[in-house]
């Protein structure tokens, strides 16, 4: 199965961990990855302590656990590659992917920030 469609098919939650250059840490829940191509992923993010990070160390990784009592799912370490200001695409991805939230969340000052997928592991494991 695509990681697309895994995600897309998939119920959990998902936590993107990220470090500023001084290697101070911070986590916190977001929602799955858009995905652009098969190596590339989408967040949307508030001007917060996460995009700050990102812009000091573009490196990151998103844990994603399964809803249910065991602990299975997917770890995706990422670089960041770019972003993008622009409320009106804000807007149509939060509708495309999450309808009941669109409108809901101010598009202003958020930003669509593109990772390259470094690596995929499971959620507990090393092996690919």
């Amino acid at each position: 199965m695509k990681l697309s469609e895994y995600f897309e098919n998939t119920a959990g939650m998902g936590v993107l961990a990220t470090a500023d250059t001084a290697g101070a840490v911070d986590a916190a829940v977001y929602a799955k990855p858009h995905f652009i191509d098969d190596e590339t992923v989408a967040f949307i993010m508030a001007d917060r302590l996460t995009h700050h990070n990102i812009k000091q160390n573009p490196r990151a990784c998103y844990l994603f656990k399964e809803a249910g009592e065991r602990y299975v799912g997917r770890r995706l370490y990422l670089t960041r590659t770019r972003e993008i200001q622009d409320p009106q695409l804000v807007a149509e991805m939060r509708r495309k992917k999450y309808p009941e939230v669109a409108g809901k969340y101010g598009d202003e000052n958020k930003f669509i920030v593109h990772f390259k997928i470094d690596r995929v592991l499971p959620l507990i494991g090393d092996r690919e």
